[in-house]
């Protein structure tokens, strides 16, 4: 099964689910903003379980294991569309969500 990507300038979180498969660790220094943090060792245990949006996107470090990732959601989602982001947060040039404490030091530096 081939997995479609998605150019990160074409994801629209308002639109899709935007599952975050990194580890906690690095979804809280930044991630896309509404974007869920299921890691990847966590996804076979939810995959079965969880209701789907119709469009799905997951995000990894650089497109690699999201395509991986991907693939197991699309055999769950029913109807879904569901894609992998190319390149990953490589890629991605939009706004992050950022931890609080990094948010207010960002500012301070304006």
């Amino acid at each position: 099964m081939t997995v479609t990507e998605i150019d990160p300038e074409d994801v629209d979180p308002e639109a899709a689910d935007v599952i975050d498969i990194r580890d906690a660790d690095d979804y809280e220094e930044g991630h896309i903003p509404a974007a869920e943090n299921i890691p990847l060792d966590d996804l076979e245990d939810v995959v079965d379980e969880r209701e789907w949006a119709d469009e799905v996107v997951v995000a990894c470090y650089v497109g690699q294991t999201s395509q991986q990732a991907a693939r197991l959601i699309d055999a769950y989602a029913d109807d879904a569309t569901v894609a992998s982001m190319a390149g990953g947060y490589e890629n991605w040039d939009g706004s992050l969500q950022l931890p609080e404490s990094r948010a207010q030091s960002l500012a301070d530096d304006d």
